[in-house]
């Protein structure tokens, strides 16, 4: 992506970073308490996709074991990281502000991002590094451990600097969807539901995600001319490795779609590919969908 020295970061990052955290004994008893929204569902659904026991989130498990300090070299290549985040976030602020009320005759709300190293307190519960980037509806804001990028580039083979901002950008369409109540529904809308229509519906709900995130990637090149030769194709690749038939197969070499709750790697690239050509939110009415 093409940033300079002197392209703005974002002021609504919440840097935690080396920050001591007495989490106790992880999420078990009532560390889920959660005001509406769908945070535990949140929660949830990304420690299951990112190899995290559920158990550990809905109670009896123990927290995750404490990360020893990173070296020289690794905290500076998170601080990058860290600037880097502020200005796609940034970016996001100067897109959401302008096409969220222009197509919705909605006001955007800008989030708060919140960077941490392996936990902290959300208003959804403990927050892990273990369980990848989420969005806690209930509190506004972003988390991410920025070790997960070294998971992107290692665990999931999409190395890229846009391969990043596509993590980030999903996370924002997450908040999208809570400003417009479509978060709220689903959750009121699961709790009818069996298991399987519930991941069914989690799937739309994610793949929406990835389609704003390409809404998102549209204005952003179109305004300032974000993407370089190579960037989409990175975000591509991000997209399709972490689908969850590549993830179950990869975890024990079957899949099983009725337990998917982000989606096929095949239908994470078409959605965040229709969100990027179209650049418009009605492009993105996957619980509509009669195909994903």
């Amino acid at each position: 992506m093409r940033y300079g020295d002197d392209d703005r970061e974002s002021g609504n990052i919440e840097d935690r970073r080396g920050e001591s955290f007495g989490g106790g004994g992880g999420f078990g008893g009532g560390g889920l308490r959660i005001g509406g929204g769908i945070g535990t569902v949140v929660l949830v659904l990304v420690a299951l996709y990112f190899g995290v026991d559920p158990s550990v989130i809905l109670g009896g498990g123990s927290p995750a074991p404490v990360q020893p300090p990173p070296g020289p070299a690794q905290t500076r290549a998170h601080d990058d990281e860290a600037r880097f985040v502020g200005r796609v976030l940034a970016d996001t602020e100067s897109v959401w502000n302008a096409q969220l009320p222009a197509q919705t005759g909605q006001a955007y709300v800008e989030p708060k991002l919140v960077l941490f190293s392996g936990a902290t307190q959300t208003a959804c519960g403990i927050g892990q590094a273990a369980m990848g980037p989420f969005y806690c509806p209930p509190d506004r804001k972003v988390y991410i451990d920025l070790s997960f990028y070294d998971d992107l580039r290692q665990r999931f083979r999409a190395p890229g600097d846009f391969a990043q901002a596509y993590v980030v950008a999903h996370e924002i369409g997450h908040h999208i969807q809570n400003l417009l109540g479509i978060s709220g529904r689903v959750h009121a809308a699961r709790e009818r539901m069996s298991e399987a229509d519930g991941n069914r519906l989690s799937v739309r709900l994610e793949l929406q995600a990835d389609c704003l995130a390409g809404v998102w990637a549209r204005h952003a090149e179109q305004t300032k001319h974000r993407l370089e030769p190579g960037d989409v194709e990175e975000a591509l690749t991000a997209a399709a490795a972490i689908g969850d038939d590549r993830l179950q197969r990869q975890a024990r070499g079957t899949v099983v779609p009725d337990s998917f709750t982000h989606g096929s790697s095949q239908q994470r690239v078409r959605w965040f590919r229709a969100g990027l050509d179209s650049g418009r939110l009605d492009a993105c009415d996957t619980f509509g969908a009669a195909r994903l």
